[in-house]
């Protein structure tokens, strides 16, 4: 219970400012759960579609890889299928190449999408916790120049004390959403890396599948 006063005690004193620091906190927290539950469920799809998917690629089926593409959202499917529609109609491996490319590209905004704002809410808090800070500092100095030359010390100690609680409070937000954004960044990074070893492995099969069809009829 001494805890949640001491807590209550230092949010208070802290000043007006610590109202729009803890709106940025709930903010750049609510985006942050949002990517993470996000990208969490596209990394457990994508691994679900690539594990029945590749023995079809493996096997040289695309009719039935493109079948399978086709009912399927998730992201690798969406990039594999625009290869495969490709290559039912031509054979060379650079045309499948710019298809995936293609697709890649409208891929990967969607997943850093509002990734950037959890970075932007950690540098918000920062500026704020500043802000109040120096706001506090000039309104301390200035009840201090009116006050009684024996209190002044005792006064502007105490009010620094209490300008100083905002960049406190603007870091204990801007610290872990700054870490949550380097974890969201990671995630969606390896997302990307994954999708990419995905096109090159499908491009592998299909190059060699084009190449042995060649032979059989030379």
């Amino acid at each position: 219970m001494d805890f949640f006063y001491s807590i209550t005690g230092f949010f208070i004193t802290g000043g007006a400012f610590m109202y729009p620091i803890l709106i940025v906190f709930a903010v750049g927290t609510a985006i942050a759960v949002e990517r993470f539950l996000t990208l969490n469920s596209v990394t457990h799809q994508n691994q679900s579609m690539w594990n029945k998917l590749q023995p079809a690629l493996n096997e040289g089926d695309f009719d039935r890889a493109r079948e399978m593409t086709s009912g399927d959202q998730s992201t690798v499917s969406q990039l594999l299928g625009m290869g495969l529609a490709v290559q039912g109609a031509v054979r060379r491996r650079e045309d499948i190449e710019i298809a995936m490319e293609e697709s890649m590209m409208e891929i990967i905004p969607r997943l850093e999408k509002r990734t950037p704002y959890v970075a932007l809410a950690s540098s918000i808090a920062t500026l704020l916790g500043l802000l109040g800070t120096i706001m506090g500092l000039i309104q301390a100095f200035t009840a201090v120049a009116n006050a009684n030359p024996a209190e002044k010390a005792d006064l502007l100690s105490a009010s620094i004390s209490v300008a100083m609680n905002t960049t406190a409070f603007g870091l204990m937000v801007a610290i872990p959403l700054l870490v949550v954004h380097t974890v969201l960044t990671a995630k969606t990074g390896s997302i990307v890396d994954s999708l990419e070893m995905a096109s090159v492995k499908a491009l592998n099969v299909i190059s060699r599948k084009a190449k042995r069809q060649v032979e059989v009829q030379a």
